[in-house]
């Protein structure tokens, strides 16, 4: 049986396999309203070649208060007209809408098309909020509330007007907007939602299930406190919504038993209108889980920054083409802070460093050797990769020259070049000796967004959560990447039209014969 579920609680109301009409209802912000001698029926497909032995029906629903009393709402549910269940009243008198679960025996189901009704009594004193209605065979039994907790999902970027007002007080004022999208993959919508600024201002709000309002507090930066309310204007799929923002991408880890684990992509943005970035996000879903992140945010922008820190302490050397360790003339030297060399015994030569974190860089250093002018490099190529497999051209230069021996020679990166975990230096040409040799390498930049932090699944404990910045994909080098291969495609097909009009021409010489 196909996923079946009339989700009432979303606006425009969310369903599957579902064909619904209404009699004496009208639709709220989070629930359908039912008075008195209501009813709310439900159209579904049944496949004539499944054999259903039992469905799983579970209306979910709250009847509303009658002043101090739980108020009065019997209700009737059948099946194609006839009755499963009747004068049945839904528990009263709370704020949280019940979840009421029934057995549909298979004899009342028939192939095609079905009719499920739920009907209020004529005689009810309050109403009947209907929130969600779900069926499903008894040997599926969930998939149709995980169908319709997947779709409520697929739209994660949301938009809030909000207002503002300080403790005690009635008058309510208008606050900046409020975009926010927060994804680990799973498919589960937040249910609470808390940040802090860089400046120190602080946020934590609850949603309703369907994600029309919130209600929580805003500190500001000076301490001051008030409650903050907001109503969404937009919602949609990522990364819709996002464009001018940034959003914070990583690649997360989990720790337990003893050891770190991949464990997806985690999203982040929370734009509140104060202009400063978040440091930490907290957040709980809708199934119970939650986690926190305290982030650290790189500052300036990569390729920019004409000081940028020395970088080099978090690098290592990792492969090398040739190196000459009898006389300890090795590639890790080139990250010492000494006068050693390395040597290798080629005109051509490269060496890949490896960082313990993703790193951003905004220019590198070459250090001349101790002798031998024409076994230093002249021409080279810096590339980054994340895998140490595909690699991403940086920085290129030609016809290099040093002037003296331990010179150091600063390059700066043309343009921001995303961060990477690895880096690669392919020299390819020198003063015309057979071994190339530096005595150093050192790289400016800045690590890439992190985070430490927690999570937590539902009824479970606390586990280590981390995370780094997952490169862009369109820097720099990606688009001029793309560039390049759209002129080369574009030259290819010049060059086919030519071809078939040559052939073209052939063929009216053949035929003219």
């Amino acid at each position: 049986m196909q996923p079946t579920f009339a989700d009432f609680s979303a606006s425009p109301v969310n369903a599957s396999n579902a064909g619904i009409r209404y009699r004496h209802c009208h639709e709220a912000s989070s629930h359908l309203v039912m008075g008195a001698d209501a009813s709310t029926e439900l159209d579904f497909e049944v496949d004539g070649q499944e054999r259903i032995a039992e469905v799983t029906l579970k209306v979910t629903a709250l009847v509303s208060k009658l002043g101090r009393s739980p108020g009065y709402a019997p209700v009737d549910v059948l099946v194609n007209g006839k009755a499963l269940v009747q004068g049945f009243t839904v528990p009263g008198g709370g704020d949280l809408p019940q979840d009421n679960v029934f057995a549909v025996p298979g004899a009342l189901l028939r192939p095609g098309t079905n009719t499920l009704e739920i009907r209020t009594a004529a005689d009810a004193r309050s109403m009947l909020w209907l929130h969600r209605v779900t069926l499903d065979s008894v040997y599926e039994r969930g998939r149709s509330e995980r169908a319709m907790a997947a779709e409520a999902a697929r739209d994660t970027v949301f938009v809030y007007t909000t207002e503002r007002r300080p403790p005690f007080t009635s008058s309510w004022r208008p606050g900046p907007r409020l975009l926010f999208h927060v994804d680990r993959g799973e498919q589960s919508l937040p249910a609470q939602l808390g940040w802090r600024g860089q400046d120190g201002a602080e946020s934590a709000i609850s949603f309703q299930s369907n994600m029309s309002d919130f209600h929580g507090h805003h500190r500001a930066a000076d301490g001051t406190l008030a409650e903050f309310r907001g109503r969404v204007v937009e919602r949609g799929p990522f990364p819709e919504g996002t464009e001018g923002v940034r959003v914070h991408r990583f690649l997360t880890e989990e720790g337990w038993g003893g050891g770190w684990h991949t464990s997806g992509e985690l999203r982040l943005l929370v734009e509140d209108g104060s202009g400063r970035p978040v440091e930490r996000v907290t957040w709980r879903d809708q199934r119970g889980n939650s986690g926190v992140a305290a982030l650290r945010i790189a500052a300036g922008c990569p390729g920019a920054a004409a000081d940028a820190p020395d970088v080099t302490e978090g690098a290592r050397v990792v492969e090398v083409s040739d190196e000459y360790e009898e006389a300890g003339e090795v590639a890790e030297n080139l990250l010492r802070d000494s006068r050693a060399k390395w040597l290798a015994g080629e005109c051509e030569a490269t060496v890949e460093f490896a960082f313990d974190r993703p790193t951003a860089l905004t220019g590198y250093t070459l250090t001349s050797a101790n002798d031998f002018p024409d076994r230093d490099p002249r021409d080279w190529t810096l590339s980054g990769s994340q895998d140490g497999n595909h690699w991403t051209e940086l920085d290129s230069r030609t016809d290099e020259s040093f002037t003296g021996r331990f010179e150091s020679r600063r390059f700066r990166m043309g343009a921001a070049t995303g961060a990477f975990s690895r880096y690669r230096l392919d020299i390819t040409g020198n003063g015309g000796a057979d071994e190339i040799q530096l005595s150093g390498v050192r790289f400016a930049g800045v690590a890439a967004d992190h985070f430490s932090g927690y999570y937590q699944r539902y009824n479970e404990g606390p586990i280590g959560y981390r995370g780094t910045a997952v490169v862009s994909p369109d820097d720099s080098a990606e688009r001029e990447r793309n560039a390049r291969l759209g002129a080369e495609l574009e030259e290819a097909t010049r060059s086919l039209a030519e071809a078939a009009r040559s052939v073209g021409r052939l063929a009216d010489l053949f035929r003219g014969r």
